[in-house]
Protein backbone atom coordinates (compact mmCIF):
# COMPACT_ATOMS: atom_id res chain seq x y z
CA UNK A 1 0.00 0.00 0.00
CA UNK A 2 1.27 3.47 -0.99
CA UNK A 3 2.13 5.69 2.00
CA UNK A 4 1.70 9.55 1.82
CA UNK A 5 4.97 11.43 2.26
CA UNK A 6 5.06 13.64 5.44
CA UNK A 7 6.83 16.38 3.50
CA UNK A 8 4.10 16.37 0.88
CA UNK A 9 1.44 16.88 3.59
CA UNK A 10 3.40 19.74 5.09
CA UNK A 11 3.60 21.37 1.67
CA UNK A 12 -0.15 21.25 1.31
CA UNK A 13 -0.58 22.82 4.75
CA UNK A 14 1.76 25.70 3.86
CA UNK A 15 -0.07 26.25 0.59
CA UNK A 16 -3.39 26.44 2.44
CA UNK A 17 -2.00 28.96 4.91
CA UNK A 18 -0.65 31.15 2.09
CA UNK A 19 -4.02 31.09 0.36
CA UNK A 20 -5.72 32.26 3.55
CA UNK A 21 -3.25 35.13 3.96
CA UNK A 22 -3.73 36.21 0.36
CA UNK A 23 -7.51 36.11 0.71
CA UNK A 24 -7.32 38.34 3.80
CA UNK A 25 -5.10 40.82 1.97
CA UNK A 26 -7.51 40.96 -0.96
CA UNK A 27 -10.46 41.64 1.36
CA UNK A 28 -8.50 44.42 3.09
CA UNK A 29 -7.67 45.99 -0.25
CA UNK A 30 -11.32 45.90 -1.26
CA UNK A 31 -12.45 47.94 1.72
CA UNK A 32 -11.09 46.47 4.87
CA UNK A 33 -8.86 49.58 5.46
CA UNK A 34 -10.97 52.55 4.43
CA UNK A 35 -8.69 54.95 6.29
CA UNK A 36 -5.79 53.88 4.11
CA UNK A 37 -7.90 54.32 0.97
CA UNK A 38 -8.93 57.84 2.02
CA UNK A 39 -5.32 58.75 2.73
CA UNK A 40 -4.19 57.50 -0.66
CA UNK A 41 -6.98 59.44 -2.39
CA UNK A 42 -6.12 62.63 -0.51
CA UNK A 43 -2.45 62.29 -1.43
CA UNK A 44 -3.34 61.76 -5.07
CA UNK A 45 -5.60 64.84 -5.00
CA UNK A 46 -2.91 66.96 -3.38
CA UNK A 47 -0.38 65.88 -5.96
CA UNK A 48 -2.81 66.71 -8.76
CA UNK A 49 -3.35 70.25 -7.44
CA UNK A 50 0.34 70.90 -6.82
CA UNK A 51 3.48 70.92 -8.89
CA UNK A 52 4.66 70.61 -11.54
CA UNK A 53 2.03 72.88 -13.07
CA UNK A 54 1.69 74.81 -16.31
CA UNK A 55 0.24 78.32 -16.35
CA UNK A 56 -1.37 79.90 -19.39
CA UNK A 57 0.00 83.45 -19.46
CA UNK A 58 -0.06 86.44 -21.76
CA UNK A 59 3.33 85.28 -23.06
CA UNK A 60 2.30 81.64 -23.54
CA UNK A 61 2.42 78.51 -21.41
CA UNK A 62 4.92 78.49 -18.55
CA UNK A 63 5.84 75.27 -16.75
CA UNK A 64 6.78 75.55 -13.09
CA UNK A 65 8.47 72.30 -11.97
CA UNK A 66 8.11 72.70 -8.20
CA UNK A 67 6.65 75.15 -5.70
CA UNK A 68 8.83 78.28 -5.92
CA UNK A 69 11.00 79.21 -2.96
CA UNK A 70 13.45 81.70 -4.49
CA UNK A 71 11.36 84.41 -6.15
CA UNK A 72 12.44 87.56 -8.00
CA UNK A 73 9.86 90.32 -8.58
CA UNK A 74 10.36 93.11 -11.07
CA UNK A 75 7.57 95.54 -10.17
CA UNK A 76 5.89 96.92 -7.09
CA UNK A 77 2.59 95.10 -7.46
CA UNK A 78 4.40 91.79 -7.59
CA UNK A 79 6.40 92.83 -4.53
CA UNK A 80 3.23 93.59 -2.57
CA UNK A 81 1.66 90.29 -3.64
CA UNK A 82 4.49 87.93 -2.73
CA UNK A 83 5.11 89.53 0.66
CA UNK A 84 1.36 89.41 1.32
CA UNK A 85 1.62 85.65 0.86
CA UNK A 86 4.52 85.32 3.27
CA UNK A 87 7.37 85.15 0.78
CA UNK A 88 10.54 87.19 1.26
CA UNK A 89 11.77 87.55 -2.35
CA UNK A 90 15.45 87.01 -3.03
CA UNK A 91 15.39 89.93 -5.49
CA UNK A 92 13.17 92.92 -6.25
CA UNK A 93 13.19 96.38 -7.80
CA UNK A 94 12.39 99.60 -5.96
CA UNK A 95 9.67 101.99 -7.20
CA UNK A 96 11.11 104.16 -9.97
CA UNK A 97 9.16 107.22 -8.78
CA UNK A 98 10.25 106.88 -5.14
CA UNK A 99 12.26 110.06 -4.50
CA UNK A 100 13.77 108.68 -1.27
CA UNK A 101 15.08 105.53 -2.98
CA UNK A 102 14.98 101.97 -1.66
CA UNK A 103 12.09 99.60 -1.11
CA UNK A 104 8.65 100.81 0.05
CA UNK A 105 8.61 101.88 3.68
CA UNK A 106 5.19 100.28 4.27
CA UNK A 107 6.87 96.91 3.68
CA UNK A 108 9.64 97.65 6.15
CA UNK A 109 10.72 94.50 7.94
CA UNK A 110 9.50 92.15 5.20
CA UNK A 111 12.49 92.53 2.87
CA UNK A 112 15.49 91.87 5.09
CA UNK A 113 16.95 89.28 2.73
CA UNK A 114 15.98 90.92 -0.56
CA UNK A 115 18.59 92.17 -3.04
CA UNK A 116 17.85 95.22 -5.19
CA UNK A 117 17.98 94.06 -8.84
CA UNK A 118 16.79 97.36 -10.32
CA UNK A 119 16.34 99.81 -11.80
CA UNK A 120 12.78 98.86 -12.63
CA UNK A 121 12.94 99.77 -16.31
CA UNK A 122 16.31 98.03 -16.83
CA UNK A 123 16.70 95.17 -14.33
CA UNK A 124 20.20 93.78 -13.76
CA UNK A 125 20.04 90.40 -15.50
CA UNK A 126 23.40 89.22 -14.21
CA UNK A 127 22.42 89.94 -10.63
CA UNK A 128 19.09 88.20 -11.12
CA UNK A 129 20.83 85.11 -12.48
CA UNK A 130 23.29 85.09 -9.58
CA UNK A 131 20.37 84.79 -7.14
CA UNK A 132 19.36 81.48 -8.75
CA UNK A 133 15.61 82.14 -8.67
CA UNK A 134 13.06 79.44 -9.36
CA UNK A 135 10.39 81.99 -10.39
CA UNK A 136 10.40 85.52 -11.85
CA UNK A 137 7.28 87.72 -11.81
CA UNK A 138 6.60 90.85 -13.86
CA UNK A 139 4.34 92.12 -16.64
CA UNK A 140 4.38 92.44 -20.40
CA UNK A 141 3.94 96.21 -20.24
CA UNK A 142 7.12 96.51 -18.16
CA UNK A 143 9.54 93.91 -19.48
CA UNK A 144 8.32 92.35 -22.73
CA UNK A 145 11.65 93.09 -24.45
CA UNK A 146 13.66 91.01 -22.00
CA UNK A 147 11.15 88.20 -21.47
CA UNK A 148 13.24 85.61 -23.33
CA UNK A 149 16.34 86.50 -21.32
CA UNK A 150 14.43 86.24 -18.06
CA UNK A 151 12.89 82.95 -19.15
CA UNK A 152 16.37 81.56 -19.75
CA UNK A 153 17.17 82.22 -16.07
CA UNK A 154 14.00 80.78 -14.47
CA UNK A 155 10.29 80.16 -15.17
CA UNK A 156 8.94 83.66 -15.84
CA UNK A 157 5.27 84.56 -15.36
CA UNK A 158 4.00 87.82 -16.84
CA UNK A 159 0.61 89.46 -16.50
CA UNK A 160 -0.47 91.79 -19.31
CA UNK A 161 -0.24 95.06 -17.43
CA UNK A 162 -0.40 96.64 -13.99
CA UNK A 163 -2.58 99.14 -12.11
CA UNK A 164 -6.34 98.70 -12.12
CA UNK A 165 -6.15 94.95 -12.82
CA UNK A 166 -4.28 94.35 -9.57
CA UNK A 167 -6.79 91.85 -8.19
CA UNK A 168 -6.61 89.70 -11.32
CA UNK A 169 -2.81 89.90 -11.18
CA UNK A 170 -2.81 88.69 -7.58
CA UNK A 171 -4.64 85.54 -8.71
CA UNK A 172 -1.99 84.89 -11.38
CA UNK A 173 0.87 85.40 -8.94
CA UNK A 174 -0.82 83.15 -6.37
CA UNK A 175 -1.29 80.41 -8.93
CA UNK A 176 2.38 80.59 -9.87
CA UNK A 177 3.28 80.25 -6.19
CA UNK A 178 0.74 77.55 -5.38
CA UNK A 179 -0.95 79.82 -2.83
CA UNK A 180 -4.37 80.42 -4.39
CA UNK A 181 -6.41 79.82 -1.23
CA UNK A 182 -4.20 82.10 0.83
CA UNK A 183 -4.48 84.91 -1.72
CA UNK A 184 -8.27 84.59 -1.97
CA UNK A 185 -8.59 84.77 1.81
CA UNK A 186 -6.38 87.87 2.06
CA UNK A 187 -8.27 89.63 -0.73
CA UNK A 188 -11.65 88.84 0.81
CA UNK A 189 -10.47 90.11 4.20
CA UNK A 190 -9.43 93.42 2.63
CA UNK A 191 -12.66 93.77 0.62
CA UNK A 192 -14.77 93.18 3.72
CA UNK A 193 -12.84 95.86 5.60
CA UNK A 194 -13.19 98.32 2.70
CA UNK A 195 -16.94 97.73 2.53
CA UNK A 196 -17.31 98.20 6.29
CA UNK A 197 -15.34 101.44 6.08
CA UNK A 198 -17.64 102.72 3.34
CA UNK A 199 -20.70 101.94 5.44
CA UNK A 200 -19.19 103.85 8.37
CA UNK A 201 -18.40 106.87 6.18
CA UNK A 202 -21.89 106.89 4.68
CA UNK A 203 -23.50 106.66 8.10
CA UNK A 204 -21.40 109.57 9.39
CA UNK A 205 -22.44 111.64 6.36
CA UNK A 206 -26.13 111.10 7.03
CA UNK A 207 -26.65 108.42 4.41
CA UNK A 208 -24.82 110.05 1.52
CA UNK A 209 -21.40 109.08 0.21
CA UNK A 210 -18.87 111.88 -0.39
CA UNK A 211 -17.05 112.33 -3.67
CA UNK A 212 -13.27 111.91 -3.83
CA UNK A 213 -10.57 113.09 -6.22
CA UNK A 214 -7.03 111.77 -6.59
CA UNK A 215 -4.38 114.30 -7.68
CA UNK A 216 -0.77 113.36 -8.37
CA UNK A 217 2.06 115.84 -8.76
CA UNK A 218 4.75 114.43 -10.98
CA UNK A 219 7.51 115.84 -13.18
CA UNK A 220 5.46 117.32 -16.00
CA UNK A 221 1.69 117.89 -16.06
CA UNK A 222 -0.39 117.20 -12.96
CA UNK A 223 -2.45 114.02 -13.14
CA UNK A 224 -6.00 113.16 -12.13
CA UNK A 225 -6.30 109.42 -11.50
CA UNK A 226 -9.36 107.74 -12.93
CA UNK A 227 -11.88 105.31 -11.47
CA UNK A 228 -10.22 102.36 -13.24
CA UNK A 229 -6.74 103.04 -11.86
CA UNK A 230 -5.32 101.15 -8.87
CA UNK A 231 -6.32 103.85 -6.38
CA UNK A 232 -9.64 104.20 -8.19
CA UNK A 233 -10.46 100.53 -7.60
CA UNK A 234 -9.67 100.88 -3.90
CA UNK A 235 -11.93 103.95 -3.59
CA UNK A 236 -14.66 102.00 -5.41
CA UNK A 237 -14.26 99.12 -2.94
CA UNK A 238 -14.94 101.64 -0.17
CA UNK A 239 -17.89 103.03 -2.11
CA UNK A 240 -16.67 106.61 -2.50
CA UNK A 241 -18.11 108.45 -5.49
CA UNK A 242 -15.89 110.02 -8.15
CA UNK A 243 -16.32 113.30 -10.05
CA UNK A 244 -17.29 112.87 -13.69
CA UNK A 245 -13.82 114.11 -14.69
CA UNK A 246 -12.35 110.96 -13.11
CA UNK A 247 -14.65 108.24 -14.40
CA UNK A 248 -13.21 106.01 -17.11
CA UNK A 249 -14.15 102.65 -18.60
CA UNK A 250 -11.28 102.76 -21.08
CA UNK A 251 -8.45 100.45 -19.92
CA UNK A 252 -5.99 102.68 -21.78
CA UNK A 253 -7.13 105.80 -19.90
CA UNK A 254 -6.35 105.46 -16.20
CA UNK A 255 -5.10 109.02 -15.69
CA UNK A 256 -5.56 112.45 -17.27
CA UNK A 257 -3.14 115.35 -17.38
CA UNK A 258 -4.36 118.80 -16.40
CA UNK A 259 -2.78 122.24 -16.36
CA UNK A 260 -2.92 124.54 -13.29
CA UNK A 261 -5.86 126.33 -14.94
CA UNK A 262 -7.74 123.02 -15.38
CA UNK A 263 -7.39 121.89 -11.77
CA UNK A 264 -11.07 122.68 -11.17
CA UNK A 265 -11.66 119.21 -12.65
CA UNK A 266 -10.43 117.89 -9.30
CA UNK A 267 -13.37 119.47 -7.47
CA UNK A 268 -14.80 116.98 -4.92
CA UNK A 269 -15.74 116.68 -1.26
CA UNK A 270 -12.37 115.05 -0.53
CA UNK A 271 -9.14 115.57 -2.46
CA UNK A 272 -6.25 113.15 -1.93
CA UNK A 273 -2.88 114.43 -3.14
CA UNK A 274 0.35 112.51 -3.76
CA UNK A 275 3.75 113.71 -4.96
CA UNK A 276 5.93 111.35 -6.99
CA UNK A 277 9.00 113.55 -7.33
CA UNK A 278 10.61 116.33 -5.34
CA UNK A 279 8.21 119.32 -5.37
CA UNK A 280 10.57 121.54 -7.36
CA UNK A 281 10.30 119.11 -10.29
CA UNK A 282 6.51 119.22 -10.35
CA UNK A 283 3.84 121.87 -10.89
CA UNK A 284 2.68 121.60 -7.28
CA UNK A 285 3.56 125.18 -6.42
CA UNK A 286 1.95 126.57 -9.58
CA UNK A 287 -1.20 124.55 -8.98
CA UNK A 288 -1.68 125.22 -5.27
CA UNK A 289 -1.01 128.95 -5.64
CA UNK A 290 -3.51 129.22 -8.50
CA UNK A 291 -6.88 130.94 -7.76
CA UNK A 292 -8.64 127.99 -9.45
CA UNK A 293 -7.19 125.61 -6.85
CA UNK A 294 -8.00 127.94 -3.97
CA UNK A 295 -11.60 128.08 -5.13
CA UNK A 296 -12.11 124.30 -4.83
CA UNK A 297 -14.67 123.30 -2.18
CA UNK A 298 -12.26 120.80 -0.62
CA UNK A 299 -9.59 123.49 -0.30
CA UNK A 300 -12.01 125.94 1.32
CA UNK A 301 -13.31 123.26 3.69
CA UNK A 302 -9.92 121.91 4.69
CA UNK A 303 -10.57 118.57 3.01
CA UNK A 304 -7.34 118.21 1.03
CA UNK A 305 -5.18 115.36 2.31
CA UNK A 306 -1.58 114.59 1.41
CA UNK A 307 -1.09 110.81 1.23
CA UNK A 308 1.93 108.59 0.43
CA UNK A 309 2.65 108.08 -3.26
CA UNK A 310 4.18 104.67 -2.58
CA UNK A 311 0.88 103.24 -1.39
CA UNK A 312 -1.69 105.20 -3.40
CA UNK A 313 0.20 104.91 -6.69
CA UNK A 314 3.07 102.45 -6.59
CA UNK A 315 1.84 99.81 -4.12
CA UNK A 316 -0.70 98.13 -6.40
CA UNK A 317 -1.60 95.36 -3.98
CA UNK A 318 -3.62 94.38 -0.94
CA UNK A 319 -1.11 95.62 1.62
CA UNK A 320 -0.88 99.07 0.03
CA UNK A 321 -4.68 99.14 -0.28
CA UNK A 322 -4.99 98.48 3.44
CA UNK A 323 -2.79 101.52 4.05
CA UNK A 324 -5.14 103.53 1.83
CA UNK A 325 -8.08 102.46 3.98
CA UNK A 326 -6.32 103.94 7.01
CA UNK A 327 -5.83 107.23 5.15
CA UNK A 328 -9.49 107.40 4.10
CA UNK A 329 -10.68 106.59 7.61
CA UNK A 330 -8.55 109.39 9.02
CA UNK A 331 -9.69 111.86 6.35
CA UNK A 332 -13.36 111.11 6.93
CA UNK A 333 -13.11 111.07 10.72
CA UNK A 334 -14.30 107.48 11.25
CA UNK A 335 -12.67 104.57 13.03
CA UNK A 336 -11.15 102.00 10.69
CA UNK A 337 -13.21 98.79 11.04
CA UNK A 338 -11.26 95.77 12.21
CA UNK A 339 -10.38 93.01 9.76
Amino acid sequence: MFKRSPLRGIGRLIAALLAAVLATAVLAGCGGDKKSDASDTAQAGAAGAGFPRTLKTVMGDVKIPSQPKRVVVLDTGELDDVTLLGIDPVGAVAPHFKSAGGFPTYLKGELSGTADVGPLLEPNLEKIASLKPDLILSSKVRHEKIYDKLGAIAPTVFTATTGGVWKQNLKVHAEALGLEKEAAAKLKEYENQAKALGEAVKKKDGGTMPTASVVRFIAGPTRLYQSNSYSGVVLADIGLKRPSSQVSDDPDVTMKDVSPEQIDRADADLVFVTTADTPDKTQEKQVTSNPVWKDLAAVKNGKVFTVPDETWMSGIGVQAAEQMLKDVAKATGVALPKK
